[in-house]
């Protein structure tokens, strides 16, 4: 099969001709028909993840069709059009028999465990557990733009944050999770501040519901601002991006026993932000982790999607041939694009 290759980190990318994966017994290979370039394979080809073993072929946002079984699968067939979670679980862990896969103890994740969807074919493990099917109404690009950002946006949203009508909720960052973030708490009718340095990204977080734009660029003074639009602060905050800055800002601009979310990946000399614990105490405000979804959670989002409340293909910027990927994955910190880039030519 045809597989986008790096053999160092941070250095060349080619496309290479390697050997087809094989299902193990418990799960299923996948023909991909579209997969997300996502800034988390951006932390991966940096080399910020311990679990990649060189050579490696990242990607993880994907929809495909099975064209191989393993021999314990039950639920799945050959032909079926599947999406996945990022995290594909065990299903057998104390985590997941607390509904909790997506923070599985024996989790595995392609493009980071093992090759992943920047591919013609990957392999995925435990399907009975992980696999999504892809509804009618839902085309693969468009699917292959859930699995890692809106999935993510959507649980921290909604189970995380439990965002309700009326609510204000700042979203700092305006990537994949951000903008996906953005839609889903506008959907729900809260009142969203998106926060970025790109002011291409901003115009379209406006489009997407946002009342109100904060160009971090050209301020330093994105907690006040935050405030004085939201009348005392956020009720919910979205650290969506993942550096000390954003994340400090992110629990600040609160209002009393307000909820900070955070999503973004946080890498390298951001691990150990600084966080201002005497507002936390003062103000009784929560700080929450945010990993992904389960398999099992997408019902209620498909349903939104069909139903037409959320509308992930816009965030599509545009789609691209796998060659593509040699120069966009290196690029994606550059912040150059407003949207999410699917490769769907392989």
């Amino acid at each position: 099969m045809r597989a986008l290759v790096f053999e160092s980190f941070q250095g060349s990318l080619r496309v290479q001709n390697v050997q087809d994966p094989t299902p193990k017994d418990h799960g299923v290979v996948v023909k991909v028909s579209a997969t997300g370039l996502c800034r988390s394979d951006w932390h991966g080809y940096m080399g910020h993840d311990p679990d990649i073993v060189l050579p490696h072929v990242p990607g993880h946002e994907l929809a495909g069709t099975i064209v191989a079984l393993g021999k314990n699968v039950q639920n799945f067939k050959v032909g079926d059009r599947i999406t996945v979670p990022f995290v594909c679980a065990c299903g057998r862990c104390s985590q997941c028999s607390s509904g909790n896969h997506q923070v599985c103890d024996h989790q595995s994740q392609p493009g980071f465990t093992h090759w992943g969807s920047f591919a013609e074919y990957v392999a995925l493990d435990y399907a009975d557990t992980n696999l999504v099917p892809i509804p009618e109404e839902i085309d693969d690009v468009t699917a292959a733009t859930l699995g890692c950002r809106f999935i993510t946006a959507f649980r921290a949203i909604v189970e995380q944050g439990k965002v309700s009508g009326g609510q204000y909720v700042a979203v700092h960052g305006c990537g994949g999770v951000g903008l996906s973030a953005v839609m889903i708490a506008n959907a729900l009718g809260a009142q969203v501040i998106a926060i970025d340095i790109n002011e291409a990204a901003l115009v379209f977080a406006k489009q997407l519901g946002a009342i109100a734009t904060i160009n971090a660029s050209q301020t330093t003074h994105v907690v006040d601002l935050v405030k004085n639009i939201t009348q005392g602060g956020a009720h919910v905050s979205l650290d969506a991006f993942g550096s000390a800055t954003t994340c400090f800002n992110s629990v600040s601009n609160l209002r009393k026993r307000g909820k900070h979310i955070q999503v973004g990946l946080m890498t390298g000399d951001h691990r150990h932000p600084q966080v201002p614990m005497d507002l936390v105490l003062a103000h009784e405000l929560e700080i929450i982790g945010s990993h992904g979804m389960q398999a099992h959670k997408y019902p209620e989002m498909m349903a939104m999607i069909k139903n037409g409340k959320l509308h992930p293909e816009k965030l599509i910027e545009k789609t691209i041939p796998l060659e593509a990927a040699i120069t966009a994955l290196p690029n994606m910190a550059q912040f150059d694009h407003k949207g999410v880039l699917v490769i769907n030519s392989f």
